[in-house]
């Protein structure tokens, strides 16, 4: 019998979304966080560049919205893009409450005010930070704040296996849910013990952030293996927009740097983009040059690399003083500087990466799924604010205004839930330990490098048919390994991959379009009445 945990409410992962839900909810419910690597090894504390709301008397959330609405080129749900924007502030306010301290500076008249900076797709300075590392602030002090309660455990280096569904019980089911499953809480696999447990829970939360692992370069840290997406989709949750991934434009390049990111804000504050002869080359993209939205910026450094039959484009902020360089990005000037690099005098190479899942798993503005008692929040979700394209520092600012909107649903409603039940067993009876772990290696290595191949920046019909073939074979493969033999980080997040492979497939293959990150040489034009990409679970 494996050892099965209670609680009111499960969150799944420890980024902003899922440190900021918990510290919502804990004054009035008992709260596990699920941490599958330690606490701060997650997208939020590597993020840079800031996070976005109207602070500044000259801009406005109309801007803001308008902004928004552009860079999602024409897919955005107008509602949620006005709802995220008015809340804006106030997060960042209840932010600042909890301790972050963001970047600061004098006008002529000596009032000290929050300095904002600004990125692309942006037409104000809007963006509050903390110098070049502002995630790292915003998750040293989450992390600070919830250790310090009480009521909330957080359990680190644990996997959620899948998802926990049984017909619904609430005694204040609604008519919509009549007949939907309702989810009671996970399966898990302890890292330390290398055992499987279970936890029981009233409310359950995704917030294990995006699947930018599926390529071969990307930005993001290890555990961006898509598993909420996965363990929605097989649960029965419908996903959307999962064709739409971000590539960041600038990730440095270089041997040693491993997924080093170069922010926007960079190019915010005056870096320009050059060819390895020094000529620019943004100017010949878009008329808003370096501070174009992401996809354009990427797509032009991809045409040019291929172009030239280069390995990267060049990053240039050697224009800047170096007191300004080293006051605005010391993080930058450090990791550089280590690898031989001095950007006060030369400019960086830079190459784009894998960087934001754009779509997810389907909720409403409450953070509710398809399922009773499961919600979704922060980049494992679709909420409709990203469209075809996220715009620069909207990420960390979703997951801070939709962990709120979640909390005082989950408030509002968790006492209708039935207390602890005993959960099904988790039964490895039949399976062994594996001899063959080269086998995930290798589905592992293939799987990555034919999504960057096939389904990366540049698409075609035939690439993503050669895609979805291959990883048709290699599900059948892995599912055979998982039944027959016993878990591991690897398999787990693996499957998880396979998955979420298989949607950004399928929903790019039903894009006859080329809109936003989605570009496809077969249909390179906009149709006149785009929708979103839904896909449905075969009941």
């Amino acid at each position: 019998m494996n050892q099965q945990h209670n609680c009111d409410v499960l969150i799944i992962g420890s980024g902003a979304a899922g440190l900021t839900l918990a510290l919502h909810l804990a004054q009035n419910a008992e709260v596990i966080i699920l941490s599958k690597g330690p606490v701060n090894e997650g997208s939020t504390y590597y993020a840079q560049g800031g996070i976005a709301a109207v602070f500044d008397e000259n801009d406005s959330i109309t801007s803001h919205v308008s902004d928004t609405l552009i860079s999602g080129a024409g897919l955005c749900d107008e509602d949620i893009v006005q709802y995220t924007a008015e809340n804006a502030k106030a997060c960042l306010e209840w932010l600042i409450d909890q301790g972050v301290s963001f970047d600061q500076e004098s006008n002529d008249n000596g009032d000290v005010r929050y300095h904002l900076t600004r990125e692309g797709g942006h037409s104000h300075r809007r963006i509050l930070h903390a110098a070049d590392a502002t995630g790292q602030a915003v998750q040293t002090t989450l992390v600070s704040r919830v250790k310090q309660h009480s009521r909330i455990k957080l359990f680190e280096r644990y996997n959620a296996i899948d998802l926990i569904c049984s017909p619904s019980t609430s005694k204040s089911a609604s008519k919509e849910s009549e007949g939907k499953n309702e989810c009671v809480g996970a399966y898990i696999w302890n890292r330390n013990s290398e055992k499987v447990e279970s936890i029981h829970a009233k409310k359950t939360i995704l917030a294990t952030g995006g699947a930018s692992k599926v390529y071969q370069y990307t930005s993001n840290p290890d555990v961006a293996s898509g598993d909420g997406v996965a363990m929605a989709w097989r649960a029965g949750c419908r996903v959307a927009n999962m064709e739409f991934n971000q590539f960041h434009p600038t990730c440095l390049f270089h041997p040693d740097a491993g997924t080093f990111l170069l922010t926007e804000a960079l190019r915010g504050e005056g870096a320009l983009l050059r060819r390895p002869d020094g000529s620019r080359f943004m100017p010949s993209f878009d008329e808003r040059e370096e501070l174009a939205p992401r996809d354009i910026v990427a797509r032009a450094i991809d045409f040019e690399m291929k172009r030239l039959g280069v390995d990267c484009m060049y990053l240039d902020i050697s224009h800047k003083s170096d007191d300004f360089i080293k006051q605005h990005f010391p993080n930058i000037v450090e990791k550089t500087a280590s690898l031989g690099i001095d950007i006060t005098k030369h400019p960086m190479p830079v190459v784009p990466a894998a960087h934001y899942t754009c779509g997810g798993v389907m909720i409403n503005k409450k953070g509710q799924t398809d399922i009773t008692n499961l919600y979704a929040i922060g980049e494992v979700a679709y909420t409709g604010l990203h469209g075809a394209n996220r715009m620069a520092s909207n990420s960390l600012l979703e997951c801070l205004v939709f962990a709120r909107a979640t909390a005082f649903d989950i408030a509002g409603t968790i006492d209708t839930v039935q207390p602890p039940i005993t959960l099904p067993a988790w039964d490895e009876s039949r399976v062994t330990d594996s001899d063959e772990e080269v086998v995930i290696q290798h589905n592992w290595h293939e799987l990555r490098l034919f999504m960057w191949d096939y389904v990366g920046i540049v698409r075609t019909t035939k690439r993503l048919e050669r895609a979805l073939h291959r990883v048709e074979l290699l599900q059948k493969e892995i599912q055979d390994y998982y039944r027959n033999f016993r878990v591991t980080n690897n398999l787990l997040e693996l499957r998880n991959l396979v998955q979420v492979a298989e949607l950004i497939i399928r929903c790019a293959m039903e894009r006859k379009e080329s809109r936003g990150l989605h570009y496809t040489l077969d249909y390179p034009e906009l149709e006149e009445n785009p929708s979103i990409t839904v896909l449905t679970p075969k009941t």
